[in-house]
C-alpha cells in the first residue's frame, strides 16, 4: 500500500497531540495517511499495552487513517542503532510515502527526541540502494517535524479550526492517559492533569498568530520552496 503521508511517533498519542487536526484535514481531502508507533508504550505509568493498542486504533479510526502499525521497539530504549534505523527504513520503503512526519527534535521526553533522530536517519537511508538491498529503495520523502510537549521554531502552520472537534475526539480515545481514573493502579501524571486543555491553549495561541482559531505548527530543516509570493502569504 502506497501512502501519501506516513507519520511516526515514539508512542501512540504522540501524533494525535501534535497533528491530529492536520491528519483529519488530509484524510477528509482524500489523501492516504498512515501512523507508525515505534513502541507499545509499555513504560507508561497508567494503562496496559493492550489498552494502549485499543485506544490507538480507536483514535486512528476517528481520524480516518488507512493503516496504523507498531514496530515493537523498546519504550525508553530508543537509540541510534542500525537495528532501529533499519526497522524504520523498512517501514518507509514499505509504504513509499511522499511526506514523512516525526516529532520535533527538541522535547522534554527523551523518546520523542530519539524518534526524531531515528526517522531523520531512516528517511536518508531509504533512498540508498546499497543499504538493505533486499528491499526496493524509494525516493527520499519530504520530512516535517511536529510538536508534542514543547513548541519550537515554527516554519509552517495549518488551519485546523474545522477539524478541532475531531482532534479532541481522537485524544479522548486515550482514556488511560488523559482521564482521571482513581484506583489501585492509578498514578497522577502531567497527562491526566489538564494536559488536553494545555494542548488546546497552545493550538489557539499558535492560530492567533495568523488570526485563526486553531492551528498546528510544523518545522522543516530544508527551505520550503514557493513559486510566487502573494499578498496572502
Amino acid at each position: 500500500m502506497k501512502l501519501d503521508i506516513l507519520i511516526f511517533g515514539a508512542h501512540a498519542d504522540d501524533a494525535e497531540i501534535g497533528m491530529a487536526g492536520t491528519i483529519a484535514k488530509h484524510t477528509a481531502a482524500g489523501l492516504s495517511v498512515g501512523l507508525c508507533d515505534l513502541t507499545a508504550a509499555e513504560m507508561s505509568s497508567n494503562g496496559t499495552v493492550d489498552q494502549r493498542k485499543q485506544e490507538a486504533q480507536q483514535a486512528a479510526d476517528v481520524l480516518g487513517v488507512k493503516v496504523r502499525t507498531n514496530l515493537g521497539l523498546a519504550d525508553r530504549g530508543l537509540f541510534i542503532t542500525d537495528e532501529h534505523v533499519s526497522a524504520i527504513t523498512a517501514e518507509i520503503r514499505k509504504f513509499s510515502p511522499d511526506l514523512v512526519f516525526a516529532p520535533y527534535w527538541e522535547d522534554r521526553h527523551p523518546d520523542h527526541i530519539a524518534c526524531s533522530k531515528l526517522v531523520e536517519e531512516a528517511v536518508f537511508n531509504a533512498k540508498l540502494r546499497k543499504y538493505m538491498p533486499d528491499i526496493p529503495v524509494v525516493p527520499a520523502p519530504q520530512l516535517y517535524f511536529y510538536f508534542i510537549n514543547d513548541l519550537g521554531r515554527t516554519d509552517l502552520i495549518v488551519d485546523v479550526t474545522e477539524q478541532y472537534e475531531a482532534k479532541e475526539h481522537a485524544l479522548s480515545c486515550y482514556r488511560s492517559q488523559f482521564q482521571k481514573t482513581p484506583g489501585e493502579d492509578y498514578v497522577s501524571t502531567p497527562l491526566n492533569d489538564g494536559y488536553i486543555e494545555r494542548v488546546r491553549s497552545r493550538d489557539m495561541l499558535l492560530g492567533q498568530r495568523r488570526l485563526l482559531r486553531y492551528a498546528e505548527g510544523f518545522a522543516t530543516k530544508v527551505p520550503h520552496s514557493v513559486d510566487l509570493f502573494t499578498t496572502r502569504a
